[in-house]
């Protein structure tokens, strides 16, 4: 019987150094006031970029993270990462969190629910990790996200809002309820309030009832109504938040989530594991090197076409977790084969010699920057080096603070 890498010790050594390299890359991430540079190809701030909430609330989660799995220094840089929560990305008045603030005096007061999902993510990693305030930060997310987002009617989220609330996008995304599911779950182990994991369960078996009616290629984009957009932003196939179609890498990062909620105990574990190994060979089969080269192509049409053809790091990344996810739930050895294939090419292609990952490729692999210029975070691989040595559930910093690490 052949052992799977993950099983391996040299394996395990390996991605612990990865960790390691990454959380040493982009250690120069804090901004003075608090928060979260955007960094460039070298890893230096980028200062004629704003300070985004979602990049902040990213890389308070993976220093979380780091500080949780024993690696020195990681625990003041998640306190800096959370400072910029606490501070200057914070409304004061109506409460909530800027889309970003500055260079300048300059602020995206929007509310935005994909960054509030990354806020309840990120200080509910915090608060496990015990950096101070993080529980406040947890406490005042969730809430927000609740009473301002949350749809009780459709059980989803909304997706944006003006600064004092008054008045709410008529646009609504899968991309906000995908990072709430994650942020769920782990606020419902940073807390012990199992409301959010059965939420969590909730939307996940939404959208896999949606991916089911559409040959598992999941519809991303609705109208206030939650009728489905096939055809938003065609004219703008490579928006990095909403592109056209289907993106081959949420149904990846879909199907990760969907093992995690069934291994979390709640919702309907045959429909949720079902869900999950269908999204997978979907996208494998949709995105994976269809096009003459390796990599998985960004976004295809609703016949499985590629659109997009630029390879994104954050989809080899999901690729990789999920992967590891379902080998560990179904113990089927064809998923540590895609798991080898996979980490051989982001060796080959992605990763540089400190560790780093190129956040985007063109269809001939060679180094691009046309959706994601320069690291601005480090959230997806890290994931992909932590993850496969974590149980299913509890989330990874529940876990980590059980000495659940291999």
């Amino acid at each position: 019987m052949t052992v799977t890498w993950i099983d391996q010790p040299d394996h395990r050594a390996w991605l612990r150094l990865q960790t390691r390299l990454q959380l040493h890359f982009a250690r120069r991430f804090p901004h003075p006031d608090g928060g979260a540079w955007y960094l460039d190809d070298d890893g230096r701030p980028d200062e004629a970029l704003p300070v985004h909430t979602w990049i902040s609330a990213r890389m308070l989660h993976v220093y979380s993270l780091g500080h949780l799995a024993g690696i020195p220094g990681c625990a003041p840089l998640a306190g800096r990462a959370l400072d910029g929560l606490r501070g200057p990305l914070r409304d004061p008045v109506h409460g909530g969190w800027f889309a970003s603030v500055g260079p300048g005096t300059e602020r995206d007061d929007a509310k935005v629910g994909y960054a509030h999902a990354f806020v309840v993510f990120a200080s509910a990693s915090a608060t496990v990790a015990g950096v101070p305030g993080a529980r406040d930060v947890l406490d005042e997310a969730l809430e927000v996200l609740d009473s301002r987002f949350w749809e009780e009617g459709p059980g989803l989220h909304r997706d944006s809002a003006v600064a004092d609330w008054s008045v709410f996008s008529d646009y609504r995304g899968i991309n906000a309820n995908m990072h709430g599911v994650e942020a769920l779950l782990s606020a419902s182990d940073a807390t012990g309030d199992a409301r959010w994991r059965e939420r969590a369960a909730r939307v996940t078996e939404t959208v896999l009832g949606w991916a089911a009616g559409n040959d598992w290629r999941i519809p991303e984009h609705f109208d206030a109504h939650w009728t489905p957009m096939m055809e938003h932003h065609r004219d703008e196939p490579n928006h990095p938040f909403e592109p056209y179609g289907a993106t081959v890498g949420h149904g990846l990062e879909w199907s990760r989530l969907a093992v995690q909620v069934a291994a979390s105990g709640v919702g309907r574990a045959g429909l949720l594991a079902d869900g999950a190994v269908r999204l997978f060979d979907r996208a494998v089969s949709d995105g994976w090197a269809v096009d003459g080269a390796d990599g998985f192509v960004y976004t295809t049409d609703w016949s499985g076409t590629p659109v997009v053809r630029q390879r994104m790091h954050w989809v080899v990344a999901e690729a990789i977790s999920a992967a590891a996810a379902l080998g560990a739930h179904t113990a089927d050895p064809r998923y540590d084969g895609w798991y080898r294939t996979w980490w051989d090419y982001a060796a080959t292609h992605l990763i540089a010699d400190n560790g780093s990952w190129r956040h985007e490729l063109d269809p001939q692999n060679r180094p691009a920057a046309t959706v994601w210029p320069g690291r601005p975070d480090l959230y997806h691989s890290v994931h992909a080096t932590m993850l496969p040595r974590l149980p299913l559930a509890p989330t990874a910093p529940t876990a980590l603070a059980r000495g659940l690490l291999r």
